[in-house]
Parts: structure tokens; sequence; C-alpha cells
């Protein structure tokens, strides 16, 4: 990797806790999101993610973990996800939830057919025991998969970043366009990589 890409790279994060994760990885992970219609050097090609079968596998492309006191916040960030030439497909709680089902039971499913889980990690998310609960559903459905939990920090302090999520690089919501970006890129990201990972098995 270059040093240009390096660079980047590190202002791709608005911050991170401290992990042990070393500077050079976050570096290509982040470099992963850039794409251009021609393969460069240091670079992987272009996936068109709206054909693969890796996508659709599961019913959506990202789960939105929140508290209802956010809510009108999410609303804004889901209006502005599923506006996105890749129509990202988003499972809002209030929105999607079929009447009648038990609360755990919908928020388990929720987690299990999603492909990325973004957690709104606020003072009210803090506060409410089933967005705990269903942060830790997203941690053990998949520890370690990189990419597919994106904590969003907003309106808390970053030493209040939960303890179970700091091995984890987060993305701090100052400004409301910059964070909707981020959060899209790194979604892309995750599901570029799944489906180019299913092409390259199939090979």
């Amino acid at each position: 990797t270059s040093s240009s890409s390096r660079s980047t790279a590190s202002h791709s994060l608005s911050s991170s806790p401290s992990s042990s994760f070393s500077s050079s990885s976050s570096a290509c992970n982040s470099s992963s999101s850039s794409s251009t219609s021609t393969a460069r050097p240091g670079r992987l090609a272009p996936v068109d993610i709206s054909s693969s079968s890796a996508r659709w596998a599961k019913s959506y492309d990202v789960c939105i973990c929140h508290s209802e006191v956010d809510l009108e916040f999410v609303e804004e960030l889901v209006s502005y996800l599923e506006s996105q030439p890749q129509s990202l497909r988003c499972f809002l709680q209030l929105r999607d939830s079929v009447a009648g089902s038990a609360v755990m039971t919908e928020l388990c499913e929720a987690v299990q057919n999603s492909h990325c889980w973004v957690m709104l990690i606020t003072p009210s998310f803090l506060q409410d025991p089933w967005c705990r609960y269903q942060m830790h559903q997203a941690l053990a459905e998949a520890p370690m998969a990189n990419g597919r939990t994106i904590p969003v920090l907003k309106d808390i302090d970053r030493k209040d970043y939960p303890r179970e999520l700091r091995n984890l690089y987060y993305i701090y919501m100052a400004l409301k366009e910059n964070g909707f970006r981020q959060i899209r890129d790194t979604v892309l990201r995750y599901l570029e990589e799944l489906c180019r990972s299913s092409t390259s098995g199939m090979e």
C-alpha cells in the first residue's frame, strides 16, 4: 500500500478507540472502499453487488440498532441509505417488525437476517436494555467479522464507548452528512467484499 493511500485511509475514520488492530491493517481495510471504473495497482476491481446471490441470501443489507428516543434521526439515516443507487435494504424495527411478534424474537431475527449492523450509540442507547441485548446478539452472531458491526457514536463522550465494542473502530457523528456517508461506504465495502469472496469461491 502506498503512503498516499495510507494517508487517505487514516482520514476516512472520524476516530478510533484503543485496539489491537495495527494502523497498516486499518489502511488496507479503508482503502478497499474506493472504487474506480478500472482496476489499479494496489486496488481491487469494483464489484456489482446488485446481481450477487450472496447479497440476496439475507433479507436486509443493514439493521439499524437504536433507541426509540432517536427514531427521528434514524429515519433520516434509513431514508438516505435506501435512496442510494444500490438501493440498500434497511431493517427499521418499528417499521419492519411483525405485529404481535415477541420483541426478543424480532430483535434476534433482525440480526440474523442482516449483513451489517449499525449501532447508533447515544445516551438513550446506553440506558436501553433492549439496545444492549441486540448489540450482544450482533457480537455473538459474528464476533470477528470485520465491517459487519458498525458502531456510531452520537452525543456521547468517547470514554462512554461500550467496552464490548472497543476492539472495533467507530464512526463519530459530528456532522450528519459526513457520518451518513461513512456509514454508507462501510456497508458497501462489506457487501463488495462479500460478493467478491462469493465470486472467487465459485471459480
